[in-house]
């Protein structure tokens, strides 16, 4: 029985990593039809993008299409683009575009 624990405990551990530190993720700006700006992370940008433009992406782009890419930043981990991506969220819209400078 410790064995099969053991297994589980790496498995969840293996998949930690390759969620958190196995791939590039990105924080990402987009400007909606309406003028307003959306930020989000992920680590597939250009799917995540046509997700947001066919209406399947955050309820918050839906029905605000077409999206338009105004800036993305790299980070190593999911970790890090989170925090980055509430640092935006919380900034006034005139200095959302600023934080990518």
């Amino acid at each position: 029985m410790g064995t099969k624990v053991r297994i589980s405990r790496d498995v969840d551990q293996i998949h930690g990593w390759l969620y958190h530190r196995g791939m590039s993720w990105c924080v990402y700006l987009l400007e909606c039809s309406d003028g307003s700006y959306y930020a989000g992370i992920t680590n597939d940008l250009e799917n995540r993008i046509k997700a947001h433009n066919n209406g399947t992406g955050a309820k918050y782009t839906r029905g605000r299409g077409p999206v338009k890419l105004l800036a993305q930043q790299s980070f190593d981990n999911r970790s890090e683009a989170s925090k980055a991506e509430n640092a935006i969220k919380k900034l006034p819209k005139n200095l959302k575009l600023g934080f990518f400078a």
